[in-house]
């Protein structure tokens, strides 16, 4: 037998598994965004920097982090 009767029989076989479902993590980072901003309403992931969410609030509503956001929201690096 050779090589290739050999892939045939293995492609026979995972023949009846069918094809794989495609996976998205769309949803799941849908389901992530639950900081937003008080000022704008725009939502930011869970896991953003607060670093960034700073940057949001003063360079588009020229305001401090506190006035747009909660004080235990973003991620803070230690």
């Amino acid at each position: 037998m050779g090589n290739g009767a050999k892939a045939q029989q293995k492609r026979e076989r995972a023949g009846d598994k069918g094809p794989k479902e495609a996976k998205s993590q769309l949803k799941s980072n849908a389901a992530a965004q639950s900081v937003k901003c008080k000022t704008c309403f725009q939502s930011f992931q869970t896991t953003t920097a607060r670093k960034m969410l700073t940057e949001h609030a003063t360079n588009k509503h020229s305001k401090n982090f506190e006035d747009c956001f909660n004080p235990d929201d973003g991620v803070q690096k230690k």
